[in-house]
């Protein structure tokens, strides 16, 4: 069956939404008058300013782009030969004027399955709480955080090993490969919207550098899960022979040992630590500017670090 064509604004900024947006103009069923996304910011050591994943897509692709600081900028003659904007991790607020403005509304891909984890970080938040299950929810968007009707989810497990990286990894692929049967079915009407159970909704807060710090209270599975959360960013980290220490990798040992909480244990080949329960087993992790290396290169390389009996936070 032949779909109508949309003319589509795309709205995104990180890496996710650079990988739907390529997808989008690889296929060609929909075109893509024009892209928002956030304006450059500075990054890096340098603090030099750099252009969004989707800002360089856009311009490899000759497709205008605007980056306004807020939606406010925007006047509705900007958008209004476009059928539908679809939104994928764009990080501003679409205001109830810019929703009304297209024929089709405003959509968006957000990685979790509605209603939960609701907001900035849903793929950190699911593997930080132990979800068995997360996905990608395509929704029609309203004025509130992440509130509007399901059109359709698609669902993926969560994988025992898996961090921030490798789940966004799947649940943008997945996104890609699902928007533009979406989209038409939408254009067709093929789609209906189901309104969300507000009493099922969690809420996925922003990840802080503060969030990543290891509080040695927690037991052993509530840490490991944290450090495979936040990783590749922030990294969880935690003071170590007065030298902070950022966590890569851990594994859980099970220890019935009645040790202070943070008592650290010279048992190679890991770096083991007592937690509110169980042994935690640091087996990547990295100094202040140097690489990140495994835990027995840096004991090889810096046993002064560890002594029986040192407690670590």
């Amino acid at each position: 069956m032949t779909h109508a064509k949309l003319k589509l604004a795309f709205a995104g900024t990180p890496e996710i939404s650079r990988i739907v947006l390529e997808e989008l103009i690889n296929k060609g069923q929909h075109s893509v008058e024009l892209v928002l996304t956030q304006p450059d910011r500075p990054a890096g050591r340098g603090r030099k300013l750099k252009q969004s994943e989707v800002k360089l897509c856009a311009l490899e692709n000759n497709i205008p782009v605007l980056q306004p600081e807020t939606f406010k900028e925007l006047t509705s003659d900007i958008l209004k030969n476009c059928d539908l904007i679809l939104v994928v991790a764009y990080g501003l607020f679409l205001t109830p004027e810019i929703l009304a403005i297209p024929k089709y509304g405003c959509i968006n891909i957000h990685a979790s399955l509605l209603p939960r984890w609701r907001g900035a970080a849903p793929i950190q938040r699911a593997i930080e709480e132990g979800d068995n299950e997360t996905g990608i929810t395509i929704m029609k968007m309203d004025s509130g955080l992440d509130t509007g009707p399901i059109l359709e989810q698609f669902a993926c497990s969560i994988l025992p090993r898996d961090t921030a990286r490798t789940l966004h990894d799947r649940l943008a692929i997945m996104s890609a490969r699902e928007i533009n049967e979406s989209l038409s079915k939408i254009v067709e009407c093929e789609t209906n919207a189901i309104e969300q159970d507000n009493s099922k909704a969690t809420y996925a807060k922003k990840i802080s550098k503060q969030d990543a710090k290891i509080d040695w209270t927690q037991s052993a599975i509530q840490l490991e899960r944290k450090i495979r959360a936040f990783n590749p960013f922030p990294i969880t980290h935690t003071v170590m022979n007065k030298t902070n220490v950022r966590i890569w990798e851990a594994e859980i040992k099970q220890s019935s040992e009645d040790l202070v909480v943070g008592t650290l244990l010279n048992t190679k080949p890991g770096i083991n630590i007592m937690t509110g329960k169980d042994v935690l087993k640091i087996t990547k992790l990295q100094l202040p500017g140097k690489r990140p290396i495994s835990a027995i290169d840096f004991l090889n390389a810096h046993p002064e670090f560890i002594n029986d009996n040192k407690v670590v936070g």
